[in-house]
């Protein structure tokens, strides 16, 4: 194995809860990937290098089937998964009830219940699937092609409304508090609003809200990969970190290689052991936008207008669906929104010991063009101002991440890429290239697992977890069921 990421990582204990021995190579000095907290601002202060808030994480089939809990990982929710504010000083919210998240996408001061016609039409597009997270997620959370679907009717019925982009969906609704609501949803998949499926990246996350939450880890995104890489170690397995493979020439001969890296980098790292013209093809793998991320030490809570905001695990500032377009069409053409849609995690208000008594940490983002080599800050803090006026006084100390710092803190990163891949022209669902089972290549002994194959970016585990189980068909048909 050759990554110790989350998908790695899962892909590992996979293997190894099916009796194999497994080995995983590590270039870091430490495991994690994306998903690494350290102290970037002051001492004290923890910050997420990469991900942060977890609902598919919460969510994963595989990550739900482990007992990572044993090893230190404890979920830690907030009293509202999402608040998306508007300058009137009013939010929509994505709350743990249905019934909650319709009334809010009313008029400001309506007083009909149930948000009018938008609450409305949001109840009946999510109605089909409520308390059915498990097969969904099992479905949806894979390569379409490469297994017979747990429920075919279930998952046809999502595809219906999850396929189309999420320009169309938002047709549905009449009110800007809805629209942007689902633009800030559909935004995590880094792609434009216009791009195939995107509407149902928007739709996967509200239900997610509903079904698992948007928890936090306690302490960060690293308690993930540590609780992963305990349970690897539990399981017989070994990691060995610092060690930066450049060819599998460099590793002990095994039947099965697994590697939680990027196409380009697969076709390096295994040589003449693939096809050329594969290898050419994994070479040309497109790279989406990047992202410029702020950290900061903060001696009090955000003061944002929006009340809800005081209580929201994860803040979306956008505000109005064309805001939120924009924000996102601009990196695809080369060039930094002016006014940036952010995505904004408030760990400390549910995970105090992310800071020192009576601090606070903030985590936001936004979207810039691949290998962007200017500076967002004025523009983040220009828009944290307007709906959180006095944040400034406020910061103790800051960090920034640009593009090309992401991709030296992780390879997987290319150009500050940290969603595995361009996401625009089906790019969501065809990862890396077109085929039935995307995790393997023309060698039976070689696999891709990382978020470069469905259903890429994540803490999730499932592009590891999908690619262990093609390679136990594959090479391993006698080993026992992993669970």
């Amino acid at each position: 194995m050759v990554g110790a990421g989350p998908n790695g990582l899962t892909a590992a204990v996979t293997l190894a809860r099916a009796g194999l021995t497994v080995r995983v190579y590590e270039a870091a000095p430490g495991v994690g990937g994306g998903a690494r907290t350290d102290e970037l601002t002051l001492p004290g202060f923890r910050h997420d290098l990469c991900s942060a808030v977890h609902p598919l994480g919460a969510g994963s089939p595989a990550l739900r089937a482990l007992p990572l809990e044993r090893y230190g990982l404890t979920w830690v929710e907030p009293p509202i998964p999402l608040a998306h504010p508007f300058p009137d000083g009013t939010a929509a919210t994505l709350a743990h009830s249905v019934a909650e998240t319709a009334a809010s996408l009313g008029p400001p001061g309506d007083s009909r219940s149930g948000g009018g016609r938008d609450g409305a039409t949001y109840e009946r597009l999510l109605r089909p699937f409520r308390g059915r997270w498990d097969a969904l997620a099992a479905d949806v959370l894979r390569a379409q092609l490469a297994a017979w679907p747990r429920d075919p009717w279930l998952l046809a019925r999502f595809g219906t409304r999850a396929a189309p982009p999420a320009a169309l969906l938002a047709g549905l609704f009449r009110g800007e508090r809805a629209r942007g609501l689902l633009a800030g949803l559909a935004a995590h998949a880094m792609a434009p609003l216009g791009a195939p499926a995107t509407g149902g990246v928007a739709m996967l996350f509200a239900l997610a809200a509903h079904e698992v939450g948007w928890p936090f880890p306690r302490g960060g995104a690293q308690a993930v990969c540590d609780a992963l890489a305990a349970h690897l170690r539990s399981l017989g397995g070994h990691i060995e970190t610092g060690c930066h493979v450049r060819s599998l020439d460099e590793l002990p001969t095994a039947r099965a290689y697994l590697l939680d890296v990027m196409p380009e980098r697969l076709a390096d790292i295994a040589g003449d052991r693939l096809p050329g013209r594969y290898a050419a093809r994994l070479r040309r793998h497109r790279h989406g936008p990047a992202a410029f991320k702020l950290d900061y030490a903060l001696s009090g809570p955000v003061p944002w207008t929006a009340e809800p905001c005081t209580r929201a695990g994860t803040v979306h500032i956008g505000p109005t669906f064309a805001d939120i377009a924009a924000a996102l069409r601009a990196p695809y053409r080369g060039q930094a929104p002016r006014a940036p849609f952010l995505i904004a995690a408030q760990p400390t208000l549910v995970d105090p010991s992310r800071a020192p008594d009576g601090g606070h940490v903030l985590w936001v983002y936004g979207h810039v063009p691949n290998g962007w080599r200017g500076d967002l800050t004025t523009a983040i803090e220009r828009r944290l101002e307007r709906f959180a006026p006095g944040f400034g006084a406020l910061v103790r100390a800051r960090s920034a991440t640009g593009p090309a710092d992401f991709a030296a803190r992780n390879p997987n990163n290319v150009g500050g890429d940290i969603a595995g891949g361009a996401s625009d022209r089906g790019g969501l669902l065809l990862r890396p290239m077109a085929a039935r089972v995307p995790y393997a290549t023309p060698n039976r002994s070689i696999y891709l697992c990382s978020s470069a194959t469905p259903p890429g970016a994540g803490v999730h585990g499932m592009c590891g977890h999908h690619a262990a189980l093609v390679a136990l068909r594959r090479v391993f048909p006698d080993a026992p069921d992993p669970g």
